[in-house]
């Protein structure tokens, strides 16, 4: 998900003189809502209430006939939202099962709306380090998010809402209140059930960090309270930090919203279920099978578009479409992205199970790219020239957190580089075979742009910060998150192609995802399967590339070229380019960071011949010899243009004369900042 694409496109636009202005649209509030009528669902997921527990094995919303995944939880939500109030009241029903090999006298919850407080993680490292949303230089009322366990009770152990504990366990901020544990008086042994019954209530914020209120719209996200992960023996219940995303276990969603019934609604899952109340209200119910999270969406104004179905390799895919009725002439442009995106997918890595995706189009940036379960939004504005590939980047970036987030489901806190990296990596290769390798961001008036190059240009600037390979909350600042964990990543893996080759780079891509998928792999099941699949040794460059923040930087220092006769007295002859003339001829090259790395460079000499060398990178400089009957005309590293981490690559070439190319290198610095700044969208919209 991540930084705000709209900020990336206007210093790019800026190269071709288009002004990009964003409409504001007027709002109304909806009623207040009133209590819900119940709702009979075709899930076949009732309460566990009254009888043994046990988690569904519905495959309703998959196109499957047997559970794809190891369900550890049942959701049953209840809720009913004030749209007035921007507020959530609602009850929750969940079922966990103890797959963990051990007895749990403790459960750890997240309530992430209560990061949006003055003294939460959350907006104090916003506040210091950068954000995606807002700066924080004030601080109102409409900002505010909370989320509070008004209740809580566990089936055969009673209420338990007094030992209901605020915890911290990364930074011990005890005005943080975004984890809770709850402890029991008894254990739930291995193998066992164990059911919480919830009231709570959230208010959500005006949006920031892709979920809250703005005007009559709406996104839930990461609004109810939500278990932790047991994980290689212990609880994995981080708070919410500002750099960090989500973290959850499979399971089955069964979850009724409550709204007015002028709303048009959105969710995760698939609808099964709607119903109208005596006060004006509405109550639809949706489920979903093998998620581990559920969002969703409301707003009076949506226009929507749901014909369109994708014919995946499991079955029939329905894509719904929420679009703002100011760029509803972009809906084809959406499902169309949207579309192809599914295909790439699907033809590259392994099939899309769900029944359903849904795309939103939110109201402001916001809200705008954002992932969820079988839910995306997007992000354009009204005026969107076909050339500049906003929507469908965001698009295919959110679309491609189904596979590495939705269905991969690596832990973003301590690894978002395996989501969001990741992701972007195939996002580049996605949208090159798309929109074409130099054209995929930017094709207009003669401009062009290429995604590999957007993020390559935001890992260059924070390349001496971070390393990849370390928790999320730990980075520097916002930039460096950014450009390290999307751009960095992305850039790794496309120099990886390079050196076990791109037809090896793909299968091993494809084998990640089916062996790991529905599962919670670690960055060494992602590192460890490359090496498999390859038949190579890659530890030297993924302890450089992943675990370290060595730089990349090689240089062709100098070229030079002289007679070999150059003492003797009688020149003529070489001074008037005689034929015969055999040459000295020298080239240097300089390791100028400490990452090390072999290289090719390929020398060209004034009679046209050419030779390739290469070097190991091990010594800060080496030297290649020559004596031809021809002079170096020209040096170039990395000729074939394989490596993507190389901090500068303007001086990965050198010429024995000046010529044009090199004389604008001004006008390439000019577009190099113009992708940089550019790039910040890149990893806002996960």
């Amino acid at each position: 998900m991540k930084i705000r694409w709209m900020i990336v496109f206007w210093p790019v636009l800026s190269v071709v003189l288009i002004s990009v202005l964003v409409q504001k649209h007027a709002a109304r509030a909806a009623g207040p809502q009133a209590a819900a009528a119940p709702v009979s669902t075709s899930a076949g997921a009732a309460s566990n209430s009254s009888g043994p527990l046990t988690i569904p094995d519905t495959t309703l919303a998959i196109n499957s006939a047997q559970p794809m995944s190891q369900r550890v939880v049942h959701y049953e939500i209840d809720a009913k939202y004030d749209a007035e109030k921007h507020v959530v009241d609602a009850t929750e029903v969940l079922t966990y099962h103890n797959l963990t090999g051990e007895a749990l006298d403790h459960f750890p919850f997240h309530l992430y709306q209560n990061a949006f407080q003055p003294n939460a993680t959350w907006v104090r490292e916003t506040k210091v380090q950068g954000g995606r949303d807002v700066s924080y230089a004030k601080w109102e009322e409409k900002d505010f998010g909370t989320e509070e366990i008004k209740s809580l009770e566990v089936v055969g152990q009673g209420d338990l809402t007094s030992t209901v504990q605020y915890i911290q366990p990364d930074d011990g901020n005890k005005d943080d209140k975004t984890v809770v544990d709850v402890h029991l008086p008894k254990a739930i042994a291995p193998g066992a059930y164990v059911q919480f019954k919830i009231a709570f209530q959230t208010k959500f914020p005006e949006t920031q960090a892709r979920s809250g209120w703005k005007r009559d719209f709406v996104l839930g996200g990461q609004w109810f309270p939500k278990v932790g992960v047991w994980w290689h023996g212990a609880w994995n219940c981080h708070q919410y930090h500002a750099f960090t995303e989500f973290f959850a276990d499979f399971g089955v969603y069964d979850v009724k919203l409550t709204v007015a019934q002028f709303e048009v609604v959105g969710a995760s899952g698939v609808k099964v279920g709607e119903v109208n109340n005596p006060d004006n209200t509405k109550t639809v119910a949706y489920h979903g099978d093998d998620i581990h999270d559920f969002a969703w969406t409301a707003s009076p104004r949506y226009k929507v578009k749901e014909d369109g179905v994708f014919q995946g390799q499991m079955g029939p895919v329905h894509m719904r479409i929420l679009m703002q009725p100011a760029h509803w002439s972009q809906v084809e442009r959406h499902e169309t992205i949207l579309r192809e995106s599914l295909e790439h997918f699907e033809s590259w890595y392994g099939p899309y199970p769900y029944k359903t995706i849904t795309l939103v189009d939110p109201e402001g940036a916001e809200a705008g790219g954002m992932e969820y379960p079988t839910f995306i939004t997007g992000d354009t504005t009204w005026f969107m020239p076909e050339g500049l590939h906003l929507p469908e980047l965001v698009i295919e970036h959110e679309f491609g957190h189904q596979y590495w987030y939705g269905m991969v489901a690596t832990n973003e806190f301590e690894d978002a580089w395996m989501d969001e990296g990741i992701n972007s990596y195939s996002e580049v290769k996605v949208l090159d075979s798309i929109l074409g390798k130099n054209t995929s961001i930017l094709n207009l008036a003669g401009a062009t742009v290429g995604e590999r190059e957007l993020q390559r240009g935001s890992y260059a600037e924070v390349a001496d910060i971070d390393p990849i390979a370390q928790k999320a909350y730990d980075y520097y600042n916002n930039s460096s998150y950014g450009g390290i964990t999307y751009g960095k990543t992305a850039s790794v893996l496309l120099t990886l192609e390079g050196i076990i080759g791109e037809d090896t780079m793909d299968k091993a891509m494809r084998t990640y995802f089916m062996k790991y998928r529905f599962t919670h792999p670690t960055k060494a099941d992602f590192l460890d399967t490359i090496q498999e699949v390859s038949g190579k040794d890659l530890k030297w460059y993924f302890d450089q590339a992943i675990y370290g923040s060595q730089v990349m930087d090689y240089k062709v220092l100098r070229i030079e070229s002289f007679p070999v006769n150059w003492y003797e007295k009688k020149k003529s002859a070489f001074e008037k380019g005689d034929k015969n003339t055999v040459y000295r001829s020298y080239v240097w090259l300089q390791r100028k960071g400490d990452f090390v790395m072999p290289v090719e460079v390929e020398i060209k000499f004034d009679n046209g011949e050419k030779v390739r060398e290469h070097w190991d990178g091990a010594s800060r400089w080496t030297r290649f010899a020559y004596e031809k009957k021809a002079k170096v005309e020209s040096a170039e590293i990395d000729p074939d243009h394989k490596i993507q981490i190389d901090r500068n690559d303007f001086n990965n070439s050198y010429t024995a004369e000046p010529h044009g190319k090199p004389a604008r290198k001004l006008t390439n610095y000019w577009l190099f900042v113009t992708q940089w700044l550019g790039q910040a969208l890149a990893w806002w919209a996960v």
